[in-house]
């Protein structure tokens, strides 16, 4: 498989590195030297210096014979253009496209990403990404990270364990007894910088960071089980009127009629244009950073703060004040890397990373074959994935004992027939089966090669 990858910034260069250890043949095209020298020095990809859309350029990265292009410059336009050169003069199969200017997605133009006009496959918001997730945990108090999987008849969440988590220290066998009629299964452990694929002699410390997947009818529970009783939040302060901001504040306004939610922009034109587009957010003009500011906005009162502007240190210091005056949770855009290991410390509950986001969407289109759904977690440690079991499947009539999945691989639920069941080692899959399963980084071309063909993943 060749893959030519436009942009060699922050989400480019992440998608290479991925794509590059899964001996995936990458070409990465930028305009800046620096950033293409960069990623080469430190991947094993190639680099190409030039604009991502130019035919000629394009034709050195080798897109005639390219089964993927994926565009993520910092321009739309560029990107666009990209994909449509790569369609009309070089017939690549698969265009993927970042588009993070939201009047192109508006409904009354959907037809401009046609193959009629605009021959792109796929388009991904970065800014739509991050809303999306942000909304999914507001759903899920407790959780720092949640994705909704076969339709939302399961749940991944992740969890932080406290003193107060009343499971530490127990062996995971022993959760089956101690909560027989609750449908969750444990499917990775994140302790220190270590990721852990846990079996049933293992047990939960205080301050890991658990995945576990649920039914969705038993989050309520298998959130309690873990000391997360925290009710949903319906008293929210956005900060940052940015195209996240508003987009959390319009799905809070349509999932939630019972909220009161209020908006700190800092630009006063933007703050009357967010106005103009809320039905029942406050929207406050101001700095966030601004004490009297955030009184105005009743963050002692507030039950979680989203902070969502375009810069990090101000959504990481405006997040500490709001908590510092009372506010019980925050939600936090952070971008950089370098900031991962302070957060914890400082007091963060929970980060949305859009470049995690965005490599998380591409790669489920990068797969080969019909993944349902695929969500990166851990920074790109871990993969969550979502299949059919198939006819051909050898795992189909094996009991999972006996099925030898490789090291670093877990299942973390079947769903069949609409039914939930949370796999034990006497499980066995049957045809159509809905698979969900966890694989380390280092395992999934060993979970490639062992489905390819008993399960359609690729």
């Amino acid at each position: 498989m060749k893959v030519v990858v436009c942009g060699a910034g922050v989400v480019g260069s992440n998608i290479a590195a991925r794509l590059a250890s899964e001996n995936i043949d990458v070409v990465v095209v930028d305009q800046s030297a620096d950033l293409v020298r960069r990623v080469t020095d430190q991947h094993d990809v190639q680099g190409i210096t030039g604009h991502a859309s130019h035919p000629d350029v394009l034709e050195q990265a080798g897109a005639g014979d390219a089964d993927m292009l994926i565009a993520v410059t910092q321009i739309d336009e560029v990107n666009m253009i990209a994909c449509q050169v790569a369609h009309s003069l070089f017939n690549v199969p698969m265009k993927i496209a970042r588009v993070r200017e939201q009047s192109y997605q508006r409904p009354e133009w959907s037809a401009l990403f046609s193959r009629e006009h605009m021959p792109i496959d796929i388009i991904i918001s970065p800014e739509t990404e991050v809303a999306n997730a942000v909304a999914r945990r507001l759903h899920v108090p407790g959780a720092f990270d949640t994705v909704s999987l076969a339709e939302d008849r399961v749940r991944l969440v992740g969890v932080r364990c406290s003193e107060d988590c009343p499971i530490v220290q127990t062996p995971l066998r022993q959760l089956t007894s101690l909560f027989p009629d609750l449908n969750i299964r444990i499917v990775a452990i994140q302790r220190s910088e270590t990721v852990i694929v846990p079996h049933a002699d293992d047990h939960m410390e205080v301050g890991d960071g658990v995945y576990f997947v649920v039914d969705t009818d038993h989050i309520v529970r298998a959130m309690a089980a873990f000391g997360h009783e925290e009710p949903e939040a319906h008293r929210i302060v956005i900060i940052g009127g940015g195209n996240i901001g508003l987009g959390v504040a319009r799905q809070i306004e349509r999932d939630d009629p019972l909220s009161s939610v209020r908006l700190i922009e800092r630009d006063r034109e933007r703050a009357v244009s967010v106005a103009a587009q809320v039905e029942r957010t406050m929207v406050i003009h101001g700095d966030a950073l601004d004490t009297e500011i955030l009184e105005e906005a009743r963050v002692s009162a507030a039950e979680t703060i989203v902070a969502v502007t375009a810069d990090d240190e101000v959504n990481i210091l405006s997040s500490l004040l709001a908590k510092r005056a009372g506010a019980r949770r925050c939600i936090t855009l952070i971008n950089k890397t370098t900031y991962g290991p302070l957060v914890g410390p400082l007091g963060i509950d929970v980060v949305v990373s859009p470049r995690a986001l965005t490599v998380s969407t591409i790669l489920q289109h990068v797969r080969r074959g019909r993944i349902r759904m695929l969500y990166s977690i851990l920074d790109g440690a871990g993969e969550i994935i979502e299949a059919d079991a198939l006819e051909t499947s050898r795992m189909v009539g094996v009991p999972l004992r006996d099925a030898r999945l490789p090291s670093g691989v877990i299942i973390g639920a079947l769903i069949r027939a609409g039914d939930v069941i949370i796999p034990r080692g006497d499980t066995i899959i049957r045809v159509h089966d809905r698979v969900v399963l966890f694989a380390i980084a280092a395992s999934v071309k060993k979970v490639e090669r062992v489905f390819s063909v008993r399960l359609d993943f690729f």
